[in-house]
């Protein structure tokens, strides 16, 4: 059974929000005592945090779809819908959040390290927020609006100071066994480690964290063995430490081929060339790995590349480096820039901003994009004749129809308010500047009883081609023929 997974896909929702309530206020003696509807709480968001508790993704394995909760409706008596709950999502330390299409969201590096893979949806307005001295008794409410959905790829890559590296059965495991408390199962057969291995090392005043990666073979860089799997497991250390085998019993393998091997695939994922590296030439208990540590050190040395000669088992040479290693890492340690204060940035919106844009999709058909006028048509209860007024309203205080006037929208023409998948149609009527063409009962508009400007347009055309045929028979028409 699966026990380490470091790489899912989730599916995430965030709660929707609670819809408004449409009430009016009643007591003896006093049956309409004004609107008293309230307002629908806000849908829960879903939340990654950094928890140094958790060290594997398996619980968004075997369960892959999470949502939080919605908020609660408004209620009459100007009581508000109860908010949602936050769904928060502990994952390890070094989980790099991604979207579908592989754009990074999120390096979540640190206990405590939060982000917001969705945010729940606002609450509705009751109508005892929607009152004002125009509308003193509004019979509508908004709705709630749908909490963010996503799906989201997360990745764990182990944060380590010191990345242990060779083909399977070089002794890495033992190593790591060794110069840590870590114990990882070890076997005389290759890929024995399934899962990366982190340890903590105490050389002296230095402490640092070391990880082998298991299953680096010819040709891992491109899905062969585990290599492609673990490779990002190297990206944050910050030594790369070769383990070379110098007791290997098979006859077509030697160190230093093995060695170019390793870097070929560490070159072909790249994005590892500036990191410091370190051989250690692993198993020279043995008399015949002793011999041939002696005759490959000269060769690696000459590269220029510091050379350990070292056994797991009698742990001869271990001292030395654990020490060396200690220190690269505090040279890493020292180049790394100094964190800041993140910097709040506030960037005002241009005075010529609308926040909306309008555009003509084809002849008699305009789209307009924005978030306020999205959301509004997303809380508009569309069978109530006095909230999609209320829509109008809003939407000519914001400029939407004297853009629609600018962009050449005729009167009739339909409207697209979102995006392709989720818009919203209707045809467009201006707005009566002076209003008292709108008077009437409330929540009644008139605009929706009368005929479609776009239909009787049809029909006027329709009528005129009729008359002009009758004229054409009419005007060839010989009284005297036959």
């Amino acid at each position: 059974m699966t026990t380490f997974v470091d790489r899912v896909e989730l599916h995430v929702a965030a709660g929707n929000g609670g819809h408004g309530c449409a009430s009016v206020h009643r007591e003896k003696f006093k049956p309409l005592g004004g609107p008293d509807g309230g307002n629908g709480g806000r849908g829960g968001d879903v939340v990654f945090v950094v928890d140094p508790d958790v060290t594997t993704l398996l619980d968004y394995h075997h369960s892959p779809h999470r949502k939080a909760t919605n908020g609660r409706p408004g209620e009459g008596g100007h009581r508000s819908g109860q908010d949602g709950k936050d769904l928060v999502l502990p994952v390890p330390d070094g989980t790099v959040v991604l979207d579908r299409n592989g754009e990074v969201l999120a390096d979540m590096v640190g206990a405590g390290t939060t982000f917001i893979a969705g945010r729940g949806g606002r609450g509705g307005l009751g109508n005892a927020a929607l009152a004002s001295a125009r509308r003193k008794a509004p019979g509508f409410a908004l709705l709630g609006e749908p909490g963010e959905a996503r799906d989201v790829v997360l990745e764990l890559k182990t944060v380590a100071d010191v990345a242990l590296v060779g083909y399977p059965s070089a002794g890495k495991s033992s190593l790591i066994s060794v110069l840590s408390a870590a114990k990882p199962k070890i076997a005389d057969y290759p890929f024995t480690t399934l899962v990366p291995n982190l340890g903590v090392v105490t050389a002296g005043a230095g402490v640092y964290t070391i990880a082998d990666v298991p299953g680096l073979i010819p040709g891992a860089s491109e899905g062969r063995g585990l290599g492609l799997e673990f490779l990002r497991h190297v990206e944050r250390c910050s030594v790369l430490v070769h383990v070379l085998d110098c007791a290997t019993l098979e006859t077509d393998r030697d160190p230093v081929s093995d060695l170019d091997v390793i870097e070929a695939e560490l070159a072909r994922y790249g994005g590892l060339e500036d990191r410091p590296r370190v051989v250690v030439l692993n198993k020279t208990d043995i008399p015949e790995g002793k011999d041939l540590a002696d005759i490959i050190r000269p060769d690696l040395e000459a590269r220029g590349l510091p050379v350990f000669e070292v056994s797991a088992v009698s742990r001869q040479g271990l001292k030395e480096l654990s020490y060396a290693l200690a220190g690269l890492v505090e040279e890493a340690r020292a180049a790394r820039p100094v964190e800041q204060a993140t910097r709040v940035v506030i960037r005002p919106k241009a005075v010529d901003d609308t926040g909306f844009t309008v555009t003509r999709v084809e002849e008699g058909l305009f789209r307009v994009r924005g978030e306020k006028p999205e959301r509004w048509v997303r809380q508009t209860d569309f069978n109530n004749d006095e909230a999609v007024g209320y829509l109008a309203d809003r939407l000519a205080r914001l400029g939407v129809e004297d853009e629609l006037l600018k962009a050449g929208a005729r009167e009739g023409d339909g409207v697209a308010i979102g995006d392709e998948e989720n818009a919203v149609v209707f045809d467009w009527e201006p707005t009566m500047v002076s209003g008292a063409e709108m008077l009437g009962r409330r929540g009644e508009d008139h605009r929706f009883e009368a005929p479609r400007p776009a239909a009787q347009r049809r029909r006027d055309r329709e009528a005129e081609r009729t008359e002009r045929e009758a004229m054409d028979e009419y005007q060839g028409f010989d009284p005297f023929e036959g």
